[in-house]
């Protein structure tokens, strides 16, 4: 058992890979000192699931949205019960939300239409959010600069902690130019893959306080776990330690920091 003081920011546990092995994945997150795990949901029904979870277990909190995979089911009923979920005192963000131009499972100006409705209802609620890029980021970029400019006018209390680009792969000037305007860098399994050295290469450059701990299981596992299904929290111990090694710094003050970021974010006890 570790002593590390451990968030994973992103982790569908509402998926069904964790159904009948929920309760052993949280006791194994637990004993590797996993004390935080943000839900996120990719639909309506995932997003109550999250709530739900959320509400059995302490350590879980949730965000709730539609990914932009699922954009095809947005309905006129879709914001109303987001916005009736978003009440829950456990939702903390809203997500996972965003572009997907690699998938385009919907047409490009309706994902568009879509984040843009859920970036709104984040305004309403006060509520950060949680980025999905893929081969989008001008696109995503134009947006979210329109949509915090709004924030900063009503003054809103994210103006200045918006939201984390989750599980980032872009480039150190891209990030550079997010980590300016108060985004966070999600930094989840790849940055472990021995074949990824542009991405360690950026997460390096990356300064401690912008960083974000997630696995996004059961998705993307880390070295030395690499293609392992499911993915799950108590991995997220291998992120943090090549976040260490990347900064040369020791693995407690890497937890603690990224703890501390989570907190600062998602406005949960730290």
């Amino acid at each position: 058992m570790t002593t590390a003081f451990l968030t994973d920011t992103h982790c569908h546990l509402n998926l069904n890979t964790f159904v009948d092995d929920l309760p052993a994945v949280i006791d194994r997150a637990v004993a590797q000192g996993v004390y935080r795990i943000l839900v996120p949901g990719i639909d309506l029904p995932s997003s109550q699931l999250a709530i739900e979870l959320a509400d059995q277990y302490p350590l879980i909190y949730a965000a709730i949205g539609v990914h932009p995979s699922h954009a095809s089911d947005w309905t006129d009923d879709t914001l109303a019960r987001l916005e009736e979920l978003s009440t829950h005192p456990k939702v903390l963000a809203i997500g996972e939300i965003g572009l997907d131009y690699y998938r385009d499972h919907s047409p490009r100006d309706h994902q568009q239409r879509v984040l843009t409705a859920q970036l709104d209802l984040a305004a309403r609620r006060h509520l950060p959010v949680v980025l999905h890029n893929r081969e989008s980021l001008t696109d995503l970029w134009g947006l979210l600069v329109e949509w915090q400019a709004g924030l900063f006018s009503s003054r809103s209390p994210i103006a200045s902690r918006p939201g984390v680009l989750h599980s980032y792969d872009g480039d150190v000037a891209s990030a550079q130019q997010a980590i300016r305007a108060g985004f966070f860098i999600g930094v989840s399994g790849p940055v472990t893959f021995k074949n990824a050295p542009d991405r360690q290469q950026v997460v390096a450059a990356l300064p401690l306080d912008s960083i974000l701990i997630e696995t996004d299981a059961p998705y993307l596992a880390p070295h030395p776990l690499r293609g392992r299904w499911p993915n799950e929290p108590a991995l997220t111990i291998h992120i943090a330690e090549k976040i260490a090694n990347l900064h040369n710094l020791d693995l407690d003050h890497i937890c603690r920091v990224t703890a501390q970021n989570a907190a600062r974010l998602f406005a949960w006890e730290s």
